[in-house]
């Protein structure tokens, strides 16, 4: 697949006029998405990211088509997996809802930037020397082995080397000023909790670029598709993170489906480097005699993976009763946290799902030892919350309780 400078051109301006549109006419003013404007705007950038791959597979060919939709996929699940961390990390800082926005495009705007950067240098890496194939086959495995294990949450919060060296080094404020980047506190310039955030999800995207990029390079070399795949997979990420608001928990089996992908592609990864070897060390510098994996057969397996998860994630009744118990404590947190939004409606919201996890809860709690357990834990921060929405003014009226 041959892609001339003007096709080049074309695609970048395109994919940057999809970001100025973001910029301009959804996050200018803050607000938090209803769940109709999130679903809407998730279907338009998945439709063109659809429309996009049928135009390469129409003109690039079925092999180049083939690629690209699985590196789409690929990419897409890994960026549904970084929404777990973003939500995090925005919990961490106790983001407002109404600003989340903002953090999120920005996130997606720097992991644009830092993936192309990466794509760039793993593809003259890869012209350059054949052995990078067993490099990021390698580094696929060690990420899949990673999935597997248990992971704190605390990982990801707030507290990292960067926040607490911003921290020490520059003046900083522990409130925030609308969305603003810095402010002023007893007459002084100081940054804040928004910068921070931005800079935390910042370094994170790099991390996830580590990963990502290897990934995709396992299915094609073709920088032009692997541009195109990553970028598309990044747009729509702000909206489809409030339509799966509250779900992201219910995925409990998400980290093994990716493991067992990212596992997949680096054997696939490896297996081509054994094809192209031209290590001294290994099978005297000569190409070893192996099979390859076919772009339809890794197509295949990475769709199948992932229905696999995603139906026993949805259909498990341990990830209903997960799900409710991290969203309710997470709800419950949010509504106590008078920074957390300044619409009554949202927190009308927020209370009313915190009111069915509850009850979803109590349902589970006799079949379930560790449910009963959990829900023990968090009875007080649930009682706090609700007797908050009683005192409160605005919302004491009309949502029952449990």
């Amino acid at each position: 697949m041959v892609v001339t400078p003007l096709v080049w051109t074309l695609t970048i301006v395109g994919i940057l006029a999809l970001l100025a549109f973001d910029y301009v006419f959804h996050v200018r003013k803050a607000h938090t998405p209803s769940l109709r404007e999130a679903s809407i705007w998730s279907a338009i950038y998945v439709g063109i990211a659809l429309l996009f791959g049928v135009g390469v597979w129409l003109l690039g060919g079925h092999t180049a088509g083939q690629e690209y939709f699985a590196g789409y996929i690929t990419e897409k699940a890994l960026s549904v997996d970084n929404l777990f961390v973003f939500l995090i990390i925005m919990t961490s800082f106790r983001v407002p809802r109404e600003d989340q926005q903002k953090v999120l495009l920005f996130g997606i705007t720097f992991s644009l930037i830092a993936r192309t950067g990466f794509i760039l240098l793993g593809a003259a890496l890869i012209n350059s020397f054949a052995w990078v194939f067993y490099a990021f086959g390698l580094i696929l495995l060690i990420t899949a082995g990673n999935l597997l294990k248990p992971e704190s949450s605390d990982q990801h919060t707030a507290d990292n080397l960067f926040i607490r060296l911003a921290r020490r080094v520059f003046h900083t404020t522990d409130h925030y000023d609308g969305d603003k980047l810095f402010t002023r506190v007893d007459g002084r310039r100081a940054l804040t909790p928004m910068l921070l955030v931005m800079v935390a999800i910042g370094g994170t995207d790099i991390l996830f670029a580590l990963d990502s990029i290897p990934a995709i390079f396992g299915l094609t070399q073709n920088v032009y598709i692997v541009f195109t795949a990553t970028a598309f997979s990044l747009m729509g990420l702000r909206q489809l993170y409030f339509l799966l608001d509250g779900l992201l928990d219910r995925l409990i089996y998400l980290s093994y489906g990716l493991a067992a992908i990212l596992g997949f592609i680096g054997v696939k990864l490896i297996l081509h480097a054994m094809h192209e070897n031209n290590l001294p060390f290994v099978n005297g510098g000569e190409p070893v005699d192996v099979v390859e994996v076919s772009t339809p057969l890794s197509l295949s397996v990475i769709i199948g993976v992932l229905l696999v998860t995603i139906v026993l994630s949805v259909l498990s009744p341990a990830g209903r009763a997960q799900n409710a118990l991290n969203t309710a404590k997470r709800h419950a947190t949010e509504y106590l946290d008078l920074e957390y939004t300044a619409d009554p409606a949202e927190r009308e919201r927020i209370f009313a799902e915190l009111v069915d996890e509850e009850a979803e809860l109590r349902r589970t709690a006799a079949d379930h030892a560790s449910v009963a357990k959990a829900l023990a834990e968090i009875e007080e921060l649930i009682a706090e919350a609700k007797e908050a929405h009683r005192a409160h003014p605005a919302t004491g009226q009309g949502v029952g309780t449990v």
